[in-house]
């Protein structure tokens, strides 16, 4: 065994451990489990809600956006911004009806929200339709950090099993508690070594940052700046809007809101959270002094530059540091998933449109029961896929983003939308997603006669706008008689 590898597995058994050790004192009913008994203060909600921007995504394919698209991957860093700011108004009137509702997950609030049992089995439907993608991304990234930095002593069909084992065993034991435990691990190692590797590595290999990037434009003019076509300018706007309406949609971080004890937590994390997400410029650093060091990485291979520079620069023990880091970026966010993906399972789909009666109790053992269920499942997909890490988060957000015109709505005063207008405005963008996704199709080529500069506008918004649509056209000829509105948009 060598020395990375001897690091990267006594930090995932410590993962483990701490994972399971979470649940200690602690009575894991259903809402202990899923949302942390709603204790948590301003320090776990803020590594949770962060959470979203240190994953593997991030890691493997932050970098490799860097080293493969150029100027493309600052639209990381723009949607995560966009999406703290809109979340200083959005998530407090949210937290409070889910707190006076003692919701448990994403789908519970939409149920309850439009009175609506149906929509909430689609909204759960949906949910765990766009978490699959999602925990493959994890399980892909972690079978990559694990196969290279162990210098192929482990497999990443290995890593990914043993990885999908150690998940499973802490989610079924602590729920939540076992995630944000190890979130206070993972977002302190992995800031050491992002911002380190960030600094060190352009200097190391150039002299300075500005060096570095002198260097790139010298060989590869053009590089630096947006494209004409493809990650043009119009790409890059379009997907920052589009991903930070749906950031707060996925249903693990839509969620996490619930465990908050104060509405004060998102207005000071809201604050934070752009400010701390500037991080991600070391990542970006990375990737981008591979691009001369590395060359030659095509398609998938892009995710790996971080560990390919890394590998020819540093001694394997540091390795082992580094892919440590990394493991715990899958871990965290993947149990996250897991958790809700369950909980969907269980609460929302099985309860929620088969067995309306079952108990607390009986949903708290299914949604355990089904972890290492959706885990296999996940693994299953990880193995056959090929997609690289970027695609596959852009397809979960454009599932996700359908549920934002029913949400922004559900909180105004006077919400116009009804349950009918609600579920077939998100049925029909999902399905128009589905049609996008399995045809690989292009605004240019749904809408060929738009002038060519617009033709690179994220493909998503054709489904969002749908869905919009929909929504206002159905809302319109099923609004309730005078006297008669739904009381529970109180």
């Amino acid at each position: 065994m060598n020395s990375a590898l001897l690091v990267i597995l006594l930090v995932t058994l410590f993962a483990l451990f701490l994972g399971v050790r979470a649940r200690r004192g602690r009575d894991m009913n259903l809402e202990q489990w899923t949302v942390g008994g709603r204790s948590f203060g301003t320090a776990f909600v803020f590594l949770l809600m962060a959470g979203e921007i240190y994953t593997t995504f991030t890691f493997l394919g932050g970098s490799g956006f860097a080293y493969g698209k150029g100027a493309a991957v600052f639209y990381i860093l723009a949607y995560g911004a966009l999406a703290y700011i809109i979340s200083y108004w959005l998530l407090p009137p949210i937290w409070r009806f889910a707190k006076r509702e003692h919701l448990v997950s994403q789908p519970h609030y939409f149920a309850r929200k439009y009175n609506s049992p149906a929509l909430g089995v689609l909204v759960g439907i949906v949910g765990v339709i766009a978490l699959i993608p999602y925990l493959v991304l994890q399980f892909k990234g972690l079978g990559i950090i694990v196969e290279t930095a162990s210098y192929g002593s482990i497999s990443s069909t290995a890593a990914i099993w043993i990885g999908a084992v150690v998940v499973a065993a802490y989610v079924m034991a602590s729920g939540v508690r076992g995630s944000a435990w190890n979130a206070v691990v993972k977002d302190t190692l992995i800031l050491a070594m992002v911002i380190f590797l960030g600094i060190y590595l352009p200097i190391h290999y150039y002299g300075s940052l500005g060096s570095m990037f002198h260097a790139i434009d010298q060989a590869k003019p053009g590089f630096l700046k947006f494209s004409d076509k493809g990650t043009s300018v119009v790409w890059f706007q379009s997907t920052v809007l589009l991903t930070s309406l749906g950031f707060f949609m996925w249903p693990h971080t839509f969620g996490s809101l619930y465990t908050a004890k104060d509405e004060r937590i998102f207005r000071r994390n809201a604050v934070m959270l752009p400010i701390y997400q500037l991080i991600l410029l070391f990542v970006f650093f990375v990737g981008f002094a591979a691009v001369l060091k590395v060359p030659g990485l095509k398609g998938g291979d892009i995710d790996l530059s971080l560990f390919k520079l890394s590998i020819q620069t540093f001694d394997p023990w540091f390795i082992g540091v580094i892919g440590a880091a990394g493991v715990l970026t899958a871990l965290v966010p993947g149990s996250m998933i897991l958790m809700s993906a369950s909980t969907l399972l269980a609460n929302d789909i099985y309860r929620g449109g088969i067995a309306h009666g079952a108990s607390d109790e009986a949903i708290n053992r299914l949604a355990r029961f089904l972890v290492p269920v959706v885990a296999l499942v996940a693994v299953g997909f990880t193995l056959k896929g090929g997609s690289t890490i970027v695609a596959l988060l852009l397809m979960g957000y454009n599932f996700v983003t359908q549920l934002f015109p029913a949400v922004i709505c559900s909180v105004a005063k006077n919400n116009k939308v009804t349950k009918q207008g609600a579920f077939c405005g998100i049925l029909v963008g999902v399905l128009a997603v589905v049609g996008i996704s399995l045809t690989h199709s292009t605004i240019g080529k749904l809408l060929p006669f738009l002038p060519e500069s617009l033709h690179d506008i994220n493909v998503g918004f054709v489904a969002l706008i749908l869905n919009v649509v929909v929504t206002i056209v159905v809302s319109a000829m099923t609004q309730p008689k005078q006297g008669l509105a739904q009381s529970s948009r109180a």
